[in-house]
């Protein structure tokens, strides 16, 4: 099983940036994010990509659960890659680093995938991926779990308020296989970027992908705006009535008010 997931060629690209690093496939677990902070919980902090074909508790950010899987039956599951690695990190701010992970993503896949902050993948004006990051402190070391979850092949099922993009559209033919080896080591360099820079080194390459910027939208606390990029921390700009403010993800979401014009990008 793992031969078919390039588990070998990831192992070797990554191995050298992280001692010790692992690639694990599972066939099922709940959720590969659930189950590395279950195993960082029981002391196992190794640095480790681990993958599960079929996810029964998948979970997206703000607790919205996210079915998937890249087997079974057909039409038994939304067919989505997802995968997370668990590692530990030291950078000394933490803004910005679901941000800094997006842009590798959308690098990897195709100059025209765009993001939309804080954490989900666009292609065109529909969610192509999504991202989660969760932390947990061992003693003196923090241990995180980067979780990414892309869809693959048409996810006809699921409750989606828009219909979702999958990679097909993309790229033409990928398997969730190749799209894994397309993703695995530049997510790792990036997230180990990351840890010596910050995010300051990737505003622009986020900036350059922003879906958002130009867009009118309305905050979670009901203000509206035009949307206009990002800082050197991650915080996203929203020029409003009341002046220029600056958007934490722990604090809204946000929502478009109309989709963005990709003819004119």
């Amino acid at each position: 099983m793992t031969a078919r997931w390039q588990a070998e060629a990831i192992w070797q690209s990554v191995e050298p940036l992280l001692p010790g690093f692992s690639v694990e496939i599972l066939p099922e677990t709940d959720s590969t994010n659930t189950e590395l902070m279950r195993r960082a919980r029981a002391g196992r902090l190794e640095p480790v990509l681990l993958l599960a074909e079929h996810q029964t508790a998948g979970r997206g950010r703000l607790g919205r659960q996210w079915q998937s899987g890249v087997g079974g039956a057909a039409g038994a599951m939304v067919p989505a890659l997802t995968f997370s690695v668990g590692l530990v990190l030291s950078p000394a701010d933490w803004s910005g680093l679901s941000l800094a992970v997006g842009t590798s993503i959308a690098h990897s896949l195709h100059p025209d995938v765009r993001l939309k902050w804080p954490n989900d993948v666009w292609w065109r004006d529909r969610k192509l991926a999504g991202i989660l990051i969760e932390t947990a402190s061992f003693g003196e070391l923090r241990y995180a779990v980067i979780g990414v979850g892309v869809n693959v092949t048409d996810p006809k099922s699921g409750d989606f308020s828009v219909p979702a993009a999958w990679l097909g559209e993309v790229i033409s033919g990928i398997t969730a296989q190749a799209a894994l080896g397309l993703l695995a080591a530049p997510l790792v360099r990036t997230v180990k970027a990351f840890e010596a820079t910050g995010f300051g080194p990737f505003k622009d390459r986020f900036n350059r992908c922003d879906a958002l910027a130009g867009v009118a939208v309305t905050l979670s606390d009901g203000m509206t705006g035009t949307a206009q990029g990002v800082d050197e921390c991650g915080a996203l700009l929203v020029h409003t009535a009341q002046g220029l403010r600056r958007v934490t993800s722990s604090e809204v979401s946000v929502r478009p008010l109309r989709p963005p014009d990709y003819e004119n990008i």
